[in-house]
C-alpha cells in the first residue's frame, strides 16, 4: 500500500509559543508517526521575507523554529526535515508555474485583495500602494512548495484553503497544456484541531500579545500564567470553567479524568491562585524534557544545521528529478 504524502510549511518569523505547540506542533508529530503517512516538513524562510525585512529575525526564527520542532519530537528520519531556501528547484518550479498563472487568479488571493481594500479604506488614489510582488505572487511560491514533492494533503487552517485550490488550479493548467506531470493535491482540514486561547480569552497569538512562551524555565512559565484573566471570586466560591480561559488551557494538557478532578475543584472552590499553580505545573511537566532538548540543540546550532542539510540532500534527490520531468515538459532540454 503507498502512504499518503503530507507536506507542512513553517513561516520563520517569530519564535514559537504554547499556542505553537498545543495547534500544530504536537499533532503534526502525531500524525507524522502514522505508518501510512510520509511526511515533508519545511522551514518556509523564503515566504518569510515576504513580510519580515529584519534579517536577525529571520536568522533567530529559522533557528528557534528548527530547534523546537526537534525538540518536541520530529524525527528527521521519518520526516524528510528542510529548508525551503536550501532547495534552489524550488524557485526555478516557481519561476515556470509563473509564466503559466492567470494574473487574475493572482488578483483574486485573499492576501492581496486585503491589502487593496486597506489602501481603499485609507484613501489612497494607488490602490496597489506598497504592495510588493511578494505578497502578490507568493500563493505561486506556496504552490511550487506543494507540487515539488507530490504532496497528497496539505493540512492548513481555513484561511489557506484557497491557496490549496490555487495550486490544484495551477497544476490542473500545467497538466493539460503541457503534460501530465503534478500530483492534485488535497485540502486537510481537522476540524478537532486545537486552538489554544491565550492570557485575556482570545486565540493565543503574537498579535495580541497574550502568548505564554514554550521555552521558558519553570519559574517563568509560572510568571506568565499568573497573567491570565480571571474574575474576583474568593477562594472558596464555586466557579465555572467558562469564567477563565485558565480552564480551556488546563484541558489542553490533561487526561479526560484530570479535567474532570480540576471542573470539580473549581465547583469546590478552589482559589485562581491554587489553579494557575496547577496549569503551571502541568505545562511544566510535560515541557520538561523538551526544554532540556532545546537548550542542548540551541547551544549546537551546527547539529540544528547538519540535519537540514542532510533533508536537504534527501529533499534535492526527488526535487530534481520531478523537475527534469517540469523543464522537459516545456521543452528545455538538451540539444541532441
Amino acid at each position: 500500500m503507498s502512504k499518503k504524502r503530507v507536506l507542512t510549511g513553517v513561516t520563520t518569523t517569530g519564535i514559537p509559543h504554547l499556542g505553537n505547540y498545543v495547534g500544530a506542533i504536537r499533532p503534526a508529530i502525531r500524525a507524522a508517526q502514522s505508518s501510512d503517512v510520509e511526511s515533508f516538513l519545511f522551514l518556509a524562510d523564503y515566504h518569510g521575507i515576504i513580510k519580515c525585512h529584519d534579517p536577525a529575525m529571520i536568522h533567530e526564527s529559522t533557528q528557534a523554529v528548527a530547534a523546537t520542532w526537534l525538540s518536541c519530537g520530529l524525527d528527521p528520519e521519518r520526516t524528510t526535515f528542510y529548508r525551503q531556501s536550501d532547495i534552489p528547484e524550488i524557485m526555478e518550479l516557481n519561476w515556470i508555474l509563473t509564466c503559466i498563472t492567470a494574473k487574475g487568479l493572482m488578483n483574486r488571493a485573499h492576501a492581496y485583495k486585503a491589502a487593496v481594500q486597506d489602501n481603499l479604506n485609507n484613501g489612497q488614489e494607488d490602490s496597489d500602494h506598497g504592495i510588493e510582488m511578494g505578497l502578490y505572487s507568493y500563493p505561486i511560491l506556496m504552490t511550487a512548495d506543494i507540487l515539488m514533492f507530490k504532496a497528497n494533503e496539505v493540512p492548513v487552517g481555513r484561511d489557506q484553503i484557497q491557496h490549496v485550490e490555487m495550486a490544484r488550479d495551477i497544476a490542473g493548467r500545467f497538466n493539460h497544456r503541457f503534460k501530465e506531470v503534478f500530483t492534485l493535491p488535497e485540502v486537510k482540514i481537522d476540524e478537532n484541531v486545537e486552538l489554544l486561547v491565550g492570557l485575556d480569552g482570545r486565540k493565543m497569538s503574537k498579535s495580541y500579545g497574550n502568548t505564554i512562551p514554550l521555552w521558558e524555565n519553570d519559574k517563568k512559565t509560572q510568571k506568565s500564567v499568573n497573567k491570565i484573566i480571571t474574575n474576583l471570586k474568593e477562594p472558596g466560591e464555586p466557579k465555572q470553567p467558562d469564567e477563565s480561559p485558565l480552564f480551556e488551557i488546563y484541558k489542553a494538557f490533561a487526561t479526560p479524568s484530570e479535567t474532570a478532578d480540576f471542573t470539580r475543584m473549581l465547583a469546590e472552590g478552589l482559589a485562581w491562585g491554587e489553579a494557575k499553580k496547577l496549569l503551571a505545573a502541568k505545562i511544566n511537566a510535560e515541557l520538561a524534557e523538551p526544554r532540556e532538548r532545546y537548550a542542548a540543540l540551541t547551544a549546537n546550532p551546527s547539529q540544528i544545521e547538519d540535519i537540514l542539510q542532510a533533508g536537504a540532500a534527501k529533499a534535492r534527490q526527488e526535487a530534481r528529478e520531478l523537475l527534469n520531468q517540469v523543464r522537459d515538459a516545456v521543452g528545455i532540454r538538451a540539444l541532441k
